[in-house]
């Protein structure tokens, strides 16, 4: 199962993701947990401490790696479009509660369509762990929608797009859905996330189609706790944490 969780930025993609990769890895998958955002922080929501976050560099940082990989320096322009990258995920990724974490990060220079090795890597790296892996894979995408232009989550099974009440980020459905569908991705669904009240309750209803709604989370101070203590949502909110399960039942009843 390889599902790619997206969505405008501050709309709690990161939450979801991280505890439904717990509820993956308490039933006793293999799971691996891919942070994509540059700003990641994936690893906090799963519950690794700060200190070993902060010993973590992004592949994308890895100048030296990125450079032995794909044979590109200073002085050779060209390089390799297929690097070695299946033994990447268990060199460098690093496990804590069942969920092991790779965080990719993202390439910030070059527009849509990047051909640069750094973006390369991250490309095949991402392939790799969609195509060759067995693990369920769950991979935390950058807020908006530039990492769909760069083709890097093609062959997914599953977009889950993070929303909130609002026209704003039921647009960003709409999009996602539109340039997945140019990538052969078919299956986009959502999760409306900081749900209010029965009037926010309508409003998703009435904008979301009924078959791609797999569930709503409630506006839940807890969340916010956790994040204020640096703590994992999964073990701090019992009541976020059973309605993500809801919505994971119903994502085994799609893929």
């Amino acid at each position: 199962m390889k599902i790619a969780v997206t969505g405008k930025g501050g709309v709690g993609k990161t939450t979801f993701a991280a505890t439904l990769a717990r509820l993956y890895a308490d039933e006793g998958k293999k799971v691996l947990a891919a942070d994509v955002d540059p700003d990641a922080n994936l690893g906090l929501a799963l519950g690794f401490d700060e200190d070993t976050l902060d010993s973590i560099v992004p592949i994308s940082k890895m100048r030296k790696l990125v450079e032995e990989r794909t044979g590109a320096n200073s002085r050779n322009q060209f390089y390799t479009l297929n690097p070695k990258v299946d033994d990447i995920p268990d060199t460098y990724g690093k496990t804590c509660n069942g969920v092991k974490l790779l965080v990719l990060g993202t390439v910030e220079t070059g527009g849509g369509g990047c051909v640069c090795p750094e973006h390369v890597m991250l490309k095949r790296i991402i392939s790799n762990l969609v195509v060759h892996r067995d693990d369920v894979v769950i991979m935390d995408m950058e807020a908006g929608l530039e990492h769909l232009g760069r083709g890097t989550t093609e062959s997914m099974d599953e977009f889950i797009v993070v929303i909130e009440p609002g026209a704003r980020s039921v647009q960003t459905y709409k999009n996602v859905k539109r340039l997945a569908k140019d990538l052969g991705v078919s299956q986009v669904k959502v999760v409306a996330n900081k749900v209010r009240n029965s009037e926010d309750e309508e409003f998703i209803r009435s904008r979301i189609p009924a078959e791609d709604l797999l569930g709503m989370i409630h506006y839940n101070t807890e969340v916010m706790d956790a994040d204020r203590q640096g703590k994992s949502p999964y073990d701090f909110s019992q009541s976020v944490t059973d309605e993500i399960r809801k919505i994971k039942n119903k994502i085994d009843g799609t893929i």
